[in-house]
This record gives structure tokens, sequence and C-alpha cells, in this order.
């Protein structure tokens, strides 16, 4: 996955650029946070390692800005920070970041905290995928609503062009049903018998 390291000092960039390509995934990277920002707006990027102190704009506030012009989009943020006080964090996490590592970070605490992040991601994706086919289902699916008018002698019933239609051409244009006709057994002894009787008698 495509993960936006965001960190101002350029050898812990570095690192970190080496070690997320170690693990396999594509990395872009930046050393000041509205550059982060500005590259969440206009790439796909959905995972982000973002350093708490950064020029322009620290990693806090690319979260904030990014939670309220990015909404629709699942995001992923990890903040890398050398601050330890609990007040610190909580304002960190209430303004849109979903983990935090304390510098000098471990590999393998960051490591498994991406892990977390990217399969967070790829359930929302999935997710929306579903919601999307959802949706489409659903919008290609007929309903009927509404009175709908039919004939009493004739059951033919109205369409919306003042058309009389036979109810099962009617059904089966707006709605997902096809029709297979047989005969019920009241129709069979009222209508079919009599008819077969008739038949034999004239041979």
């Amino acid at each position: 996955m495509q993960v936006l390291i965001a960190e101002d000092d350029g050898i812990s960039r570095r690192m970190l650029e080496v070690t997320l390509a170690k693990w396999g995934h594509e990395v872009v990277s930046t050393s000041n946070g509205a550059e982060a920002l500005r590259m969440l707006q206009e790439t796909n990027v959905s995972v982000a390692i973002l350093d708490w102190m950064m020029p322009e704009m620290d990693g806090v506030d690319v979260c904030r800005h990014a939670r309220e012009q990015l909404d629709k989009r699942p995001l992923y943020f990890i903040l890398l920070t050398a601050k330890g006080r609990k007040e610190d964090i909580i304002a960190g996490l209430q303004a849109g970041a979903n983990d935090y590592v304390t510098k000098p970070f471990d590999r393998a605490e960051l490591q498994a905290r991406l892990s977390v992040g990217v399969r967070v991601i790829e359930l929302q994706m999935q997710l929306a995928a579903r919601v999307t086919e959802l949706q489409e289902a659903l919008a290609r699916v007929k309903e009927l609503q509404g009175l709908l008018p039919i004939c009493c002698y004739c059951k033919r019933v109205r369409d919306d062009q003042n058309y009389w239609r036979q109810v099962e051409v009617y059904i089966a244009e707006h709605s997902s049903v096809q029709f297979s006709h047989g005969i019920c057994p009241a129709c069979y002894e009222k209508v079919v018998r009599p008819d077969f009787e008739r038949a034999g008698s004239k041979k």
C-alpha cells in the first residue's frame, strides 16, 4: 500500500523511507505539513505517518484539516511524537490521528501499528465497494408503488401513459419478476374441463 511520510528531519525521513520500502510499501514523502496536506488532497494516499512538529503546519493540524476536507475518504494517520504527556496524546487523537508512536520509535512497534492501519483501510475500502455494489443493484430494481388502476372485468392495468396493459406485462416491466403461465384449479374446473368435455362430446 502507498504510505505518505511527512518528516522534516532528513535522516529520520530517509530511515523511514528505507524501512517502509523493505516492508513492501510504496512510499511518498515530504518535509513539511503543508505539503503533506496537499499530497493527501491530490492523491489517493490513505495511510500517513506524520511527524508532530514540522514547518508550516504540524502533524496535528494536518490531521485536523484532512479530516475536515476529505471526510468521505478512508484515512489513517499515525503521529510520530517526542511528546509523551497524556494531554498531548489526547489532543492529537482528538484532532483526527488514529494512532501514535513516540520517538525514538521501535521498528517492530511501528510495523505493528502500521499493519493495523493498512488492515483498517483495506476493510473500509472493501465495505465502500460493497455499499456501491448494493446501491447500483438497488438502482436497477424497479419497485411498484402507489395506486394501481385495474379493470374489474378484463383485469388489465392502466400504466402512466393511460394505456391498458395485461397485468403480467405491466408487473414484469416495473419489477424483476418473471412470469411462467399455468392454470389454477378453479379455472381448470370452470373453463378447461368444460372445454374438454364439449370437445369429447362432439366426437
